[in-house]
């Protein structure tokens, strides 16, 4: 199972073929001028490829909350303001 690479225009031309491809698990790397661009896969592909990042890479809020809950002291910083003519 291989991966084909297509000038834009190219692609554009041939788009059902492209998209045959990628439905037979073959991404299709597009190029334009010369640098690859943009990369089709087939749709459950992708959501596959979104879920496996979701699973490796937690949210924000989640690693907040993983934080230790010991009674830590944090050292308040001065506040240094500063005047401003308008």
């Amino acid at each position: 199972m291989g991966s084909e690479s297509w000038q834009l225009q190219d692609a554009k031309n041939q788009f059902s073929k492209v998209v045959a491809a990628a439905l037979h698990g073959e991404p299709q790397h597009v190029t334009r001028r010369g640098r690859e661009v943009v990369v089709v896969v087939a749709a459950d592909e992708y959501l596959r490829l979104e879920k496996s990042k979701a699973a490796v890479m937690p949210r924000f809020v989640d690693h907040l909350l993983a934080l230790p809950k010991d009674d830590v002291e944090f050292e308040r910083l001065p506040f240094q303001s500063r005047e401003v003519e308008f």
